[in-house]
């Protein structure tokens, strides 16, 4: 039964249309202005909300824009109004109003909107955010495709250095069109045949190993035993590694399956000038799945963004880039996120003033990767220090200019336009 949220502040307009909606069928709740709006969407998520545009607190147009700003336009909303003009239907059409209702309201006229409304208004989903988004960024085209070339092979892959929404925007890269998705750490009673045959030719997620319990683990050694036959892929986030799992109380057995095939996220160190386009990709997803309202960065915040050490905490800095992207278009006071933004939420005693960062990340790494990503995170330093001077950099290193042009290729450290000079 749809549930139809009633906005108006004359009682009289209430009560009918609530007795002629009931008589209907439907589930039929009121409101007396915005605040009491606010508060039933928020509790019941209504299918349908039918709005007056004239109350006292709040007119209805000023909280269809909330609304819509705000990302809260998950049921579709008819205006009424005695006093409507062409104007204001346009208006409220360009900020998400699906149809505009003139009182007084003709009985057939409005239940054939209703009906029309909750009929159609189920919104087209959008096509999930995929590392395809990225592809103009060269080493993320090229991660792309070691990501799908190891899930070509293997039914299982432990996707190191992401973990959360990072993580699932990797793992949607490899599921194919209208294929079933189940996220493990969603399912919090045992697992089944049924649910796994259900999700048969799909992918099985888990966002991030180190949030499941005990019984999820279960769930995945179960899910495991029954992958080929299933025709399922299992991509496995960690930001952890999986001797610090072992450590926690993990089944040793089930991490060495786990761990048998992985792909490592490459950092966003080193990759400074991409992080923008990176940070745009980001905003736009999190507004399109109405986690934030429309938001766009200013130049300088994107700046700012790109002058930040993203060094992270053993993920290369993508869970750190993520969060910092929705907390900025959540808590911006305007809809230009600026660099004060940037500033307020990463201080530059939080980021280090020279970009220091801590070291107990390495200890997680097998050697030669612990002593590639320490030899990176000293270059960047000092090359920060000495103003992308390559010269003095190479007196502070003991290296000599060519070899250390070598070194800092080798290891991905970008040069900027002083660093060359």
């Amino acid at each position: 039964m749809a549930i139809i949220l009633v906005v108006d502040d004359e009682v009289g307009i209430r009560e009918l249309l609530s007795e002629i909606l009931i008589d209907e069928g439907y589930d039929v709740r009121l409101a007396e202005n915005a605040t009491a709006a606010r508060r039933v969407r928020e509790d019941l998520r209504p299918d349908l909300v039918l709005l007056d545009i004239w109350m006292p607190d709040t007119d209805g147009i000023s909280l269809l824009k909330e609304w819509h700003a705000g990302g809260q336009l998950s049921m579709p909303v008819v205006m009424m109004s005695g006093h409507g003009t062409i104007d204001t239907a346009v208006e409220a059409t360009r900020f998400g109003a699906f149809d505009f209702l003139e009182k007084p309201i003709a009985l057939q006229k409005l239940l054939a909107t209703v009906q029309k409304a909750l009929k159609h208004h189920a919104p087209a989903q959008r096509p999930h955010l995929t590392l395809e988004a990225f592809a103009r960024t060269g080493f993320m085209k090229e991660f792309k495709r070691r990501l799908e070339q190891a899930a070509g092979k293997a039914t299982v892959i432990l996707l190191k250095g992401a973990s959360g929404g990072m993580a699932e925007i990797c793992a949607r890269t490899l599921q194919t069109p209208r294929a079933p998705w189940l996220d493990l750490s969603g399912v919090t009673s045992a697992l089944t045949q049924e649910m796994l045959e259900k999700a048969g030719g799909g992918v099985l997620f888990v966002p991030d190993l180190a949030g499941l319990g005990k019984l999820q683990q279960m769930n995945l050694a179960y899910a495991l035993d029954r992958l080929e036959k299933l025709n399922l892929l299992l991509v496995a986030a960690s930001g952890r590694s999986l001797s610090a799992l072992g450590e926690a109380g993990w089944d040793g057995k089930l991490l060495a399956r786990l761990g048998e095939v992985w792909v490592a996220m490459p950092s966003l160190a080193g990759h400074a000038d991409d992080v923008p386009e990176i940070a745009n990709l980001l905003l736009t997803h999190f507004i399109e799945r109405g986690e934030v309202p429309a938001r766009r960065f200013a130049s300088n915040a994107l700046n700012a963004l790109r002058t930040l050490p993203w060094k992270g905490s053993g993920d290369g800095g993508w869970s750190e880039l993520y969060l910092l992207v929705k907390n900025l278009a959540l808590t911006a006071l305007d809809d230009e996120i600026v660099a004060d933004d940037v500033a307020r939420l990463r201080p530059k005693d939080e980021a280090g003033e020279n970009g220091d960062v801590s070291l107990m990340p390495l200890l997680d790494q097998p050697l030669r990767e612990a002593r590639d990503a320490f030899e990176r995170l000293y270059f960047e330093f000092h090359l920060r220090q000495e103003g992308g001077n390559m010269t003095r950099l190479a007196d502070k290193s003991g290296l000599e200019r060519t070899h250390l042009y070598r070194k800092l290729k080798q290891l991905g450290v970008a040069l900027g336009k002083k660093s060359e000079e």
